[in-house]
């Protein structure tokens, strides 16, 4: 052996996924990153994402859990939590007992939401009232084009489901800006003061109607428009669910197309990953569960974040369907005995801002799936940090698999960082550990990936689900 084959077979070394992709692996990936761009377009919210994984499933041959009695293996099942969350099940061969396989990925978002009386008038022109969501740079909101997606109740108690602005022949909404000639005060602010989150307000008309005796003309104009269209008042807000999100498409990056960017990579992506993933095994031998939760990007609290009863409940239920029954015991045992991917993104290495990445710990575009032992801030605040035994697991599927993997960090140590559900799992008593795709600007309005790493991570599920 050379001194350099003796190199390359005691080093760490990653590698470039595209110079490695065979014809037939660049069509699978081309194939599953279209798919995505439509998933996409077609989820931008919770619900939505709920609602297409619903489609997607049934038309696998998954049937709603609460339909059946009993579980064989071969059986898939889904269950819906509140239209915000879906646990999708295909039963192993094995003794459930001895475990089951879990991807988790979060379908929330940052966003702008509409607050409970949004609704007002100012210099003849009609807004709506905002709070963001999530982590935002407030400064990348204004001046975009922005849909309106959500439900409302009429005042017959009747749900509406509202999109606005993402037809092309659809409006859109914009938050204003200052015009740079008097922008001195606020150019001379930090970056994080130039907009506040009071002014992050959405222009929604300007058109006065004329009505004697109406002071706020305009905002008279709107709330008729609302009413002939959904049948609501201005109260009807106080219990509607409305987000604010871009109205641009999914789109293919670069000129070689191997970028994708869109609203929503973090977390839809591995998302969509997951998904398809369980959706594509065939005949495990460990129950394989995927599971998409609501509010990762406020803290995972809530009955549809990961810190609910949901997916314990739905696992007890899936015990008992299998077996017949399911005390306290056979819980316990299975959870213990079950390991969970968190399905989550990390921060790709950026060339514009290299100064917050450590360059040996950090992950980059086009290298592969990010395998991350831990997420964290500073001291690894937040974290699960994973076992030295999982880790080596995971490693060895994914190499066993032909999967282009990766590891690294969210930033330099004293940067900053970020969590993912993967804390709360590991709370349960579970083996867990970080594994997803790397992106640019992240958490920005227009996120973006590479193909290559959503394929690999759609392979490192799969390979995961044959554990």
């Amino acid at each position: 052996m050379t001194d350099k084959e003796l190199y390359e077979s005691l080093s760490y070394e990653r590698k470039n996924v595209y110079l490695k992709l065979t014809d037939k692996e660049r069509s699978e990936m081309t194939e599953l990153c279209d798919s995505y761009r439509v998933f996409l377009d077609r989820g931008k919210t919770e619900r939505e994402c709920v609602n297409e994984s619903v489609k997607m499933a049934e038309a696998a041959g998954f049937i709603d859990m609460d339909k059946t009695d009993s579980l064989k293996p071969g059986d898939k099942v889904y269950k819906v939590n509140r239209n915000k969350n879906i646990f999708m099940a295909v039963i192993g061969t094995e003794d459930i007992r001895k475990g089951v396989n879990i991807a988790g990925a979060h379908i929330d978002s940052p966003r702008l939401d509409l607050k409970q009386n949004p609704l007002y008038e100012s210099m003849d022109m009609a807004l709506l009232k905002t709070h963001y969501y999530g982590g935002i740079k407030k400064y990348q909101w204004p001046t975009l084009p922005l849909a309106i997606h959500g439900v409302i109740y009429d005042k017959d108690g009747n749900k509406k489901e509202i999109v606005i602005g993402e037809d092309e022949n659809d409006p859109v909404f914009v938050i204003t800006d200052l015009l740079p000639h008097l922008a001195q005060d606020q150019m001379s602010k930090k970056m994080s003061e130039g907009i506040e989150g009071e002014n992050l307000n959405i222009l929604i008309g300007g058109a006065p109607v004329e009505a004697e005796d109406i002071k706020e003309k305009v905002k008279f104009s709107i709330l008729k428009m609302l009413n002939a269209r959904y049948g609501i008042t201005e109260n009807s807000f106080i219990s509607a669910e409305i987000e604010v999100v871009p109205a641009q498409k999914a789109k293919n990056v670069g000129l070689d197309e191997s970028f994708v960017g869109a609203y929503g990579h973090d977390d839809r992506v591995c998302a969509y990953t997951t998904l398809r993933g369980i959706i594509d095994i065939e005949a495990p031998k460990r129950t394989a569960v995927a599971i998409l939760v609501d509010k990762e990007e406020t803290g995972s609290a809530g009955n549809t974040g990961a810190r609910s009863a949901f997916m314990m409940m739905a696992i007890t239920e899936l015990i008992e369907k299998v077996n017949g029954t399911c005390s306290l015991t056979d819980l316990n045992k299975t959870i213990t005995a079950s390991a969970c991917i968190s399905s989550d993104v990390s921060a790709a290495a950026d060339p514009n801002y290299p100064s917050v990445l450590e360059a040996n710990n950090a992950t980059y575009a086009g290298y592969g799936v990010a395998i991350m032992k831990y997420t964290g801030a500073r001291g690894k605040a937040g974290t699960s940090d994973a076992n030295a035994e999982f880790v080596y697991e995971i490693g060895k599927l994914m190499d066993d698999d032909g999967v282009i993997w990766q590891t690294g960090e969210l930033g330099k140590v004293d940067q900053g960082g970020g969590g993912t559900i993967a804390q709360y799992v590991a709370d349960l008593n579970m083996d867990v550990i970080d594994c997803g795709v790397p992106v640019l600007s992240m958490h920005a309005p227009f996120e973006v990936v590479a193909k290559s790493d959503v394929y690999m991570t759609y392979r490192a599920y799969k390979a995961f689900y044959k554990r």
